[in-house]
């Protein structure tokens, strides 16, 4: 047996029916959602991480890509959870390259939020800031791909957690007005993030832009604000 079709077997042997019913509906996959038509086999993010944990250094790229390009939702977490190990073990300038544009070159498969979310910054994202260069991400900022837009605000976590928070200004306007209310939930977290960091920082982008955010957007950026201030932005 080969190693992508053991990962696979490893996956749905750990699977359950209650979970792989469960899944559909809360990663919207009925037709006009924006997961439609994904599959899933029931098998939870903490047993994928152990799966990944046992088979990132033994798999190859181009095995890489085909569980990545499977049709069922949690080979393709899997697959990114073992590019992140291979991304964050890896000591070569060279190697942390050819993942960042693999990752690049696949993100097609990379179609639902939470794939998004636990992969672009860990690689993607500390790529850009280890090597100071932001323009990777103009393009998906810029696209008509609300998975690509996601991937580009996300991926400024990595800098927002270092206490660079320009890039994520920047991204977070390119898609203040997106129409998509998962973006507006990207937008608000990242911007609550910059405010566990400095929350001055915060509060002068929202004294410049509050009254343009969707109000998911604004009530995530003021989460963790003191509720005077809360109340004073929403009613505004």
């Amino acid at each position: 047996m080969n190693i992508v079709c053991e990962i696979q077997e490893a996956i749905i042997a750990l699977s359950s029916e209650e979970r792989k019913r469960f899944c559909p509906h809360f990663f919207k996959t009925g037709k006009g959602e924006y997961g439609e038509g994904d599959l899933f086999l029931g098998t939870a993010v903490p047993d994928q991480r152990k799966i990944a944990g046992e088979y990132w250094s033994r798999i190859s790229f181009p095995e890489l890509q085909k569980l990545l390009s499977s049709e069922y939702h949690e080979c393709r977490n899997t697959a990114l959870l073992m590019l992140i190990l291979k991304f964050e073990k890896s000591k070569s300038a060279q190697e942390k390259k050819d993942i960042a544009h693999f990752y690049l070159e696949n993100r097609k498969y990379i179609n639902n939020w939470d794939l998004v979310d636990v992969s672009c910054y860990k690689i993607l994202g500390r790529y850009v800031y280890e090597n100071n260069c932001s323009e990777i991400l103009t393009p998906l900022a810029e696209s008509e791909n609300l998975w690509e837009n996601r991937i580009a605000v996300v991926s400024t976590m990595y800098h927002v957690r270092k206490g660079e928070f320009g890039l994520m200004k920047r991204t977070v306007l390119k898609n203040l007005g997106h129409p998509h209310d998962l973006m507006h939930k990207a937008n608000g977290w990242l911007l609550r993030e910059m405010g566990k960091k400095d929350e001055k920082a915060l509060t002068d982008f929202l004294n410049l832009y509050a009254k343009e955010m969707p109000r998911t957007t604004l009530r995530y950026a003021i989460e963790r604000l003191d509720e005077t201030m809360r109340m004073m932005y929403l009613s505004n």
